[in-house]
């Protein structure tokens, strides 16, 4: 009777223990370390220098936020469209760049609380005709596969879409081949989050482009968690929060953003 009470006390430590592992990957790991997900060619978000360096505002946040939460950060490029399979596959812990809340979005993860605010900016050449929305008509415009421009103007304007020439908009993999598009004319405008954009703009040369005064409306940024991961939005959020009163995040969005 004692070895059958021994070997269920065994069972149900083995089962106590089993589920403790359930908890957030990113706290319960040996090195203690937290894969942040981004797409690397977002300037000024997420990005490789010249020297191949990840760098950006928020590598930067993502950055203070290791130091705050005592936990070592690891940046891992994904491929956008797959952002939010990346993350609930365990690949990644959170999606940290340039990272837009929406409905679609929120079925599929949860968000931090937002930090920052980006309009969906329509670009043209200078010398372009196109000077509103409806200008946009007939006319070949150009998007990041599975982002937020793709989002809005598919639930939010789809009369719009489907007036464009071919009836949808042309994607890419990245932003950057977005505006190699515009730039070699095959595409007539393009839209972009308005902070990439006049980041973009102002290393091309600001004579070569111009933002339309209209634009898609202005997205709350956001960190995407694992629905799960309830410890690790509380940390997130806290981390944030601190960032905010002490000053430590207008430090560094005024890093790299100027009026």
């Amino acid at each position: 009777m004692k070895k059958k009470l021994i070997l269920v006390s065994l069972l149900c430590l083995a089962f106590v223990i089993g589920g403790c592992k359930s908890e957030t990957k990113a706290n319960t790991n040996e090195k203690n370390k937290i894969i942040v997900g981004l797409d690397d060619t977002f300037v000024p978000m997420g990005y490789r220098d010249k020297a191949g360096k990840i760098v950006g505002l928020d590598v930067d946040l993502a950055k203070e936020f290791g130091k705050r939460a005592n936990v070592d950060i690891e940046f891992q490029p994904i491929d956008w469209a797959m952002k939010e399979t990346e993350l609930n596959s365990g690949n990644i812990d959170l999606i940290w760049n340039g990272y837009a809340m929406n409905p679609e979005r929120s079925e599929k993860v949860n968000f931090s609380t937002p930090y920052l605010e980006i309009g969906q900016a329509i670009i043209v050449l200078k010398d372009s005709p196109i000077e509103t929305k409806n200008d946009l008509a007939g006319k070949t415009v150009a998007a990041q596969q599975s982002s937020s421009a793709v989002t809005i103007l598919s639930q939010d304007a789809p009369e719009l879409l489907k007036s464009f020439k071919g009836g949808e908009m042309v994607t890419y993999a990245s932003n950057n081949d977005v505006f190699n598009d515009l730039d070699s004319k095959r595409s007539e405008a393009i839209i972009v989050g308005e902070t990439y954009g006049r980041y973009t703009i102002k290393q091309k040369g600001e004579d070569n482009y111009r933002i339309l005064k209209e634009n898609f409306g202005v997205e709350n940024i956001a960190v995407g968690v694992r629905k799960a991961d309830k410890e690790l939005l509380k940390q997130v959020n806290q981390a944030l929060k601190e960032m905010e009163e002490d000053g430590t995040k207008e430090k560094i969005v005024n890093k790299w953003f100027s009026e």
